[in-house]
């Protein structure tokens, strides 16, 4: 399949979380999604130890299944004090945006079990002896973000979440996941309907930025 036409800057600001523009009903080729792991096997990793593991889920009994445990996590979340929707009363356009992404959680906890491809990047503790926190999951965030990147360059929409470690132990013996394996997130991965999408609104970089001290 042709790459989307995008600079790397274009595609560093346009690849979105992807839910309500996800295809439900198109198959997704397994070996497109094995071009975007082989991308993601480029990223660092802790002391190069590469510990990562791809759990891709195609089998529609068992989507479905991680789908009942997903919708579960998401009512859980959406009805919690700290839910996206929530957040920034006082700012009304930030609310707005906030507001759209909580419909747009809740549609995908509706359908996460419908999208043809669920991918779980995990972590082999037992052999990353990590220091720190940062270190261990530093060794996979972003191998799977680059997955992101490179699925977005061949039409697909995905998303990150975690909503679904509410259940990990479950899911895990689901999938027979052994001891000392961790996931990392669980990314939904199918055809968007359309491949426009435009930067998001976010904060000044004026507000963030600090040079030298805080």
């Amino acid at each position: 399949m042709a790459l989307l036409d995008l600079t790397p800057d274009q595609l560093l600001t346009t690849t979105r979380s992807v839910r309500k523009r996800l295809d439900l009903t198109r198959p997704v080729p397994l070996e497109l999604v094995k071009e975007c792991v082989r991308v993601a096997l480029q990223a660092p990793s802790g002391s190069n130890r590469q510990t990562w593991h791809w759990m891709i889920v195609t089998d529609a009994a068992q989507r479905a299944e991680i789908g009942r445990y997903y919708q579960r996590a998401v009512r859980t979340y959406l009805s919690s004090e700290g839910a996206c929707g929530s957040l920034f009363p006082e700012d009304p356009v930030r609310h707005a945006v906030q507001q759209r992404v909580g419909d747009s959680v809740a549609y995908l906890g509706d359908h996460l079990g419908e999208v043809p491809v669920l991918v779980i990047p995990c972590l082999d503790a037992n052999e990353a002896p990590e220091y720190n926190e940062a270190g261990k999951w530093g060794s996979i965030i972003q191998a799977a973000w680059s997955y992101m990147l490179a699925a977005r360059a061949r039409r697909l929409g995905t998303a990150w979440t975690t909503l679904h470690l509410m259940y990990e132990k479950e899911i895990a013996e689901l999938l027979g996941l052994p001891g000392g394996v961790d996931q990392a997130a669980l990314i939904p991965t199918a055809f968007s309907l359309g491949t426009e999408f435009r930067p998001a609104l976010r904060q000044p970089l004026e507000q963030v930025l600090h040079i030298d001290s805080w």
